[in-house]
């Protein structure tokens, strides 16, 4: 029984989040990818609310031609800038079943450098 991408996706994705929650202090932060975007999320999981968003489709991000690795860098650092900005330092990373690599990695790294800590 072979699994097909999407379904060993999401059976990872099931076993992070059985670890992975996020707060209000410290939230998750939460990446979906799509063939041609990235978008990220912040998550308070205890209160069910998403505190902020951002993504390859904002203003800010979407003027620029670039590649997808250095699209998913600029919403990393717009993340962190957004977060820092509401007093967020520190978050859950949940890669959502993605293999940290690519573009994910590179979103990471990003909002590491925008100030951000996990």
């Amino acid at each position: 029984m072979a699994l097909t991408r999407i379904e060993r996706r999401l059976r990872i994705k099931r076993r992070i989040r059985k670890v992975v929650s996020g707060s209000a202090e410290k939230p998750r932060m939460s990446v979906f990818r799509s063939n041609t975007q990235i978008y990220v999320q912040l998550i308070d999981d205890q209160a069910g609310v998403t505190l902020m968003a951002a993504s390859s489709r904002c203003k800010e991000v979407s003027g620029e031609k670039v590649n997808k690795t250095e699209q998913a860098r600029l919403v990393g650092k717009l993340i962190a800038e957004r977060s820092l900005a509401k007093g967020i330092t520190q978050v859950v990373f949940d890669r959502n079943g993605y293999l940290y690599h690519g573009r994910v990695k590179s979103l990471a790294d990003a909002a590491r450098e925008g100030g951000l800590k996990f």
